[in-house]
């Protein structure tokens, strides 16, 4: 649990990785967000995240977005080192869903691979470098309640 009771999600820890204070809002619960590992995520983003995971993607989150956003129904969001390391997992987590036969997804970003959304209908991925996660922080920008905005 990070600092304001949010859940930062990875099977692996991050090498050198130090702590760092997460400004998300109390609206996010560990119902909210979702451990790569639980068993109540459903095939598509199990697929996802395990394909994130196995291929050493950071602080992996999942926000259910159900009853706030009609854009999606979950949210995962993922960090990689660099700007290959974000290519690299962007095209892996294509080919396994291209593989599994969940169809061409839309993707946006890919040139410069500072941030990389992955849109999959119901579910919609952002691979971003640490920096720039950092600087846009959409979890909180997610994890806010109605009361909260």
């Amino acid at each position: 649990m990070d600092h304001k009771g949010t859940q930062t999600l990875s099977l692996q820890p991050a090498q050198g990785a130090q702590p760092k204070a997460s400004a998300a809002s109390p609206a996010v619960t560990p119902d909210t967000i979702q451990a790569a590992h639980d068993e109540t995520l459903p095939p598509l983003e199990t697929l996802i995240v395990e394909r994130l995971d196995d291929d050493k993607a950071q602080d992996i989150v999942c926000i259910d977005l159900k009853g706030k956003s009609s854009v999606a129904d979950t949210l995962i969001i993922a960090s990689g080192r660099s700007h290959r390391h974000v290519g690299a997992l962007a095209d892996h987590v294509l080919r396994a869903l291209k593989e599994a036969g969940h169809g061409k997804a839309k993707v946006e970003g890919l040139p410069a691979c500072d941030w990389v959304l992955i849109d999959v209908g119901d579910v919609v991925v952002h691979i971003f470098r640490p920096e720039v996660r950092t600087f846009y922080n959409i979890e909180k920008i997610w994890s806010l309640s109605p009361a909260d905005a």
